[in-house]
């Protein structure tokens, strides 16, 4: 153990219930913000276009999973090394770090714009575009594209704005941008009957100024002092970076992987009801995205422990890592029960939000709604558990935690449930990953666990 880093970091002896309040309340209040850009256009879009909008930003979601699943190979894994470095009191390797995912922030967001510019149509035929829905889609996709390295930057910086010890200011950064994004799309749709490419302006108008504030972060870190030579590329050090963010990632490819699966199940067995093609692609993309409200809690609660957990994982303080993933869960279980209690019994109130739709339109939504979050109740665990191997720097136990439900199980359950039971099976997969998911985490947790406290004691 480092006791000068100890003794002087507020992360190595300050009480855990404090620590965590502290950092996970800012997290998920920046991560639900992260959620809204895309909700609040849905919304927007469900008004002011209809249910054909919403269709289509569902059909582009994935655009902006993938954003997300960069953001956080190059952030949750920069900020793991950076508190895992500052528990070990290696001051200059994490300046190394830090400079280094500046660098594959920038790079990436950048590439990745210009991919979705080029190939834009054959990606949303792959996501599930109809030919009634393309024209929006694309629109939508085209301008939010522009915004993409504004995103990745703003998102991976927050990450280690929130390790160096700042979170406030790390949700102030996404605060900006939802704050403009709320009120801009109301004026370009409605007052300038831009329609969906209004939506998109106002998107990336947001993050552009939530970019600016988290590059500005860069002459403030508290823990290192940054210098023109650390601001380079290095592979091996983006390598290291991202065998740390690769869980969380993957995770979001992942959750791109079920979307495309699931939009073009459920186009192809829609097709086959009552319901069309349409009316199932706008339910998804509403239960997705609201079901995005409850997993930003999680994600919070993940991200605001992993600074607590990788200094004191790194500091040898293995008892004040098991009760910061134990006060983690406990939190993630009272938030669930309330999702689950929305979910189930208020299902008609939270899609009205989405503008409006014929009877066939809410009885289908209403029945998605239901039954696919039908074990949200336990989603907290998986999600916080696969970040918490990350935080004390095993990415292949968060990485083989990550891809259980979404790879493993989700998506085989996708494509199997609906040869016998038609559009309902691709509902019945939710759950049943759902649940299997949370049994494996529940084992390799309490494997971790028992490790660490064997370590414990042969240190002691």
């Amino acid at each position: 153990m480092n006791e000068t880093q100890t003794t002087q970091n507020p992360l190595g002896f300050k009480s855990i219930p404090s620590l965590l309040r502290s950092f996970a309340i800012p997290s998920i209040i920046a991560t639900l913000v992260s959620s809204l850009y895309n909700i609040v256009d849905q919304v927007f879009i469900g008004q002011g276009v209809g249910y054909l909008g919403n269709s289509a930003t569902n059909v582009s979601y994935p655009l902006t999973t993938i954003c997300l699943a960069l953001s956080l190979l190059i952030g949750i894994g920069s900020a793991s090394r950076f508190s895992l470095c500052l528990g070990a009191g290696e001051q200059e390797k994490a300046e190394q770090v830090v400079g280094n995912s500046i660098c594959m922030m920038l790079l990436s967001g950048i590439v990745y714009a210009v991919l979705i510019e080029i190939f834009l149509h054959p990606m949303l035929t792959a996501f599930g575009a109809t030919s009634e829905n393309m024209a929006y889609a694309a629109t939508y996709s085209r301008i939010i594209a522009l915004g993409m390295p504004f995103q990745i930057v703003t998102t991976s910086m927050s990450s280690l704005i929130r390790a160096d010890g700042s979170p406030k200011y790390s949700m102030t950064c996404m605060l900006i941008g939802a704050v403009l994004n709320t009120i801009l799309d109301p004026i370009f749709i409605f007052v300038f009957n831009l329609g969906v490419a209004g939506a998109a302006w106002a998107t990336i108008i947001g993050q552009f100024f939530s970019f600016l504030a988290a590059i500005a972060y860069v002459r403030r870190f508290k823990s290192v002092r940054l210098e023109r030579e650390n601001l380079r590329l290095s592979l091996k050090e983006s390598l290291q970076t991202a065998s740390l963010g690769m869980s969380n990632s993957l995770n979001q490819v992942a959750i791109t992987l079920v979307q495309i699966v699931m939009n073009n199940s459920l186009t192809y067995y829609g097709a086959r009801t009552i319901y069309g093609e349409d009316i199932p692609l706008a339910s998804c993309g509403i239960v997705m995205k609201t079901n995005a409200i409850l997993l930003a809690f999680f994600i919070g609660l993940s991200q605001g422990s992993q600074p607590i957990v990788g200094f004191n994982y790194g500091a040898g303080q293995y008892p004040r890592v098991r009760k910061t993933y134990r006060l983690a869960i406990t939190c993630s279980f009272v938030i669930s029960t309330i999702g689950f209690i929305l979910f189930q019994f208020f299902p008609y109130q939270i899609i009205s939000l989405f503008g409006k739709g014929d009877a066939l339109y809410y009885e289908f939504a209403i029945h998605f709604m239901r039954t696919f979050l039908f074990m949200v109740i336990v989603n907290g665990v998986q999600l916080i558990s696969s970040n918490f191997f990350a935080a004390i720097g095993k990415p292949v136990k968060g990485l083989l935690l990550s891809m259980t439900r979404q790879v493993f199980f989700l998506i085989p359950l996708i494509l199997i449930l609906p040869l016998f039971f038609g559009i309902d099976g691709v509902l019945y997969a939710g759950p049943v990953a759902d649940g299997i998911a949370f049994l494996v985490s529940v084992l390799l947790i309490s494997l971790e666990m028992k490790k660490m406290r064997s370590m414990e004691k042969a240190e002691n």
